[in-house]
C-alpha cells in the first residue's frame, strides 16, 4: 500500500479542528507512530492503508493479534462496514494439533490447546466432531475467494469502506472534498480536474473492450489446452496410430457435492468490482455479473463464474472450465484419537 496521508473525510484528533474531519473519522497517533481508529463497539485499530478514491481503508490489530479482535468485533455505531464478509468458525482443539495441516492462530492457543478458523465447509464438519466450538463469525476480508488453505490465522488485513460522505469521485478527479460550510454537513469537491475521463466513461470503456477480450483469451485458451490434452493422451497410449483411433473416448467424472459446496461464495455489490479488471463476465454462459448475484471461484486458480454455473460444471467436469486445473477433493485429517 501507498505511504499513509490522512486528509478528509479523516482527522487527526488533537491536532486539527472538527472542520477538517467528518463526523466518526477522527484518528489519533500511538506512541509507537501507528495511526489509530477508534470504533465505538469494538476499540482502536491500527490504519495499514487508505483509498480515498473508492473509499476504503485496511486496519489490524496494533497488539498484533487480530483474530482476538474479531471475536468481539462489532462495526454498528461506526461510518464503515464491509467490503467483503466471508463467515470462519472458531474451534479450540485440545492437545496438539500444530503437527497437522491446519494453520493454528497462535496468539490464541496455549501449551494444552489449539485455535483454529476455517471457512471451508469439509473443515468445519472435522473439527466439529473432535474440538470444541468457540464462535461463527463473519470477517470483513479483503478478498472472500482465498481458500487455498484449510483453515487461516487470520493476520492478514481487514477491508473496511464508507458510503458517507460520497467523496470518492472527487479524489478519483484529482480533487479535495471538504465541508461546503462550517455550519453543515452538506460536502464539495474543490480543485478537481475537468480534463480526463470520468470514473464512469472509463468503467464502460473496460466493459466495452473487456468483454470481447475475454471471449478471445477464453476460445485461445480452450484450443490451446484441446492440444495439449490431445499431445498428453498421445504420449500415454500405443504410438500405433489404428490403436489411437480405435481406443475409447476417456470419461472424467466430476467432483462430489460436498466438495463443490465448500468452494468459496461471494455475493457481488454493486460496485461489482472483482480482483481483475476484465472479470465482468461469467466464463461458461458468457452473462455480465449483475449486483446481488452469488459467484463462486475454484480455490486452485481463483477464476470466478456464476455459483449455479461453475456448480452444474464441476457435477460432470473436475477441472476449471478456463484453465483446465482439477481442484484437489478434501481429504479429512488424521484423528489423533485414532493413531
Amino acid at each position: 500500500m501507498n505511504q499513509l496521508i490522512i486528509q478528509f473525510p479523516f482527522r487527526i484528533r488533537g491536532q486539527q479542528p472538527k472542520t477538517c474531519g467528518y463526523p466518526g473519522f477522527s484518528v489519533s497517533c500511538s506512541k509507537e507512530g501507528q495511526t489509530l481508529l477508534k470504533l465505538p463497539y469494538s476499540g482502536e485499530f491500527s490504519i495499514q492503508g487508505i483509498d480515498y478514491s473508492f473509499q476504503e481503508l485496511w486496519v489490524n490489530d496494533p497488539d498484533n493479534c487480530l483474530p482476538k479482535r474479531i471475536l468481539s468485533l462489532n462495526l454498528s455505531g461506526s461510518p464503515f462496514d464491509a467490503v467483503y464478509y466471508q463467515e470462519f468458525v472458531f474451534f479450540n482443539c485440545s492437545g496438539d494439533y500444530r503437527s497437522y495441516r491446519f494453520n493454528p492462530i497462535a496468539c490464541l492457543s496455549g501449551s494444552n490447546y489449539t485455535v483454529f478458523a476455517s471457512s471451508s465447509m469439509s473443515v468445519v464438519m472435522h473439527l466439529s466432531a473432535v474440538c470444541n466450538l468457540i464462535r461463527r463469525v463473519k470477517v470483513p476480508v479483503q478478498w472472500p475467494f482465498y481458500d487455498e488453505i484449510l483453515s487461516s490465522d487470520l493476520s492478514d488485513n481487514l477491508l473496511l469502506s464508507w458510503d458517507s460522505p460520497t467523496c470518492g469521485r472527487c479524489e478519483s478527479q484529482g480533487g479535495q472534498c471538504g465541508f461546503k460550510t462550517n455550519s453543515s454537513l452538506e460536502i464539495a469537491c474543490y480543485n478537481a480536474s475537468s480534463k480526463g475521463i470520468s470514473r464512469g466513461a472509463r468503467y464502460a470503456i473496460t466493459v466495452g473492450l473487456g468483454v470481447p477480450a475475454v471471449l478471445c483469451l477464453i476460445g485461445l485458451l480452450w484450443c490451446i489446452c484441446g492440444r495439449l490434452r490431445a499431445r498428453y493422451w498421445a504420449r500415454e497410449t500405443v504410438a500405433d496410430v489404428n490403436s489411437l483411433i480405435g481406443s475409447q473416448p476417456r470419461i472424467f467424472a466430476g467432483l462430489d457435492g460436498p466438495t463443490i459446496e465448500s468452494y468459496p461464495k461471494i455475493v457481488l455489490g454493486e460496485s461489482r468490482r472483482l480482483p481483475k479488471p476484465d472479470d465482468n463476465t461469467c466464463p461458461i454462459c458468457l452473462s455480465e455479473y449483475a449486483p446481488k448475484e452469488t459467484l463462486k471461484s475454484i480455490p486452485e486458480c481463483q477464476h470466478c463464474f456464476h455459483a449455479e454455473c461453475i456448480d452444474e460444471w464441476l457435477r460432470l467436469n473436475a477441472s476449471c472450465p478456463i484453465c483446465r486445473t482439477s481442484p484437489p477433493k478434501l481429504t479429512p485429517a488424521v484423528n489423533p484419537s485414532s493413531t
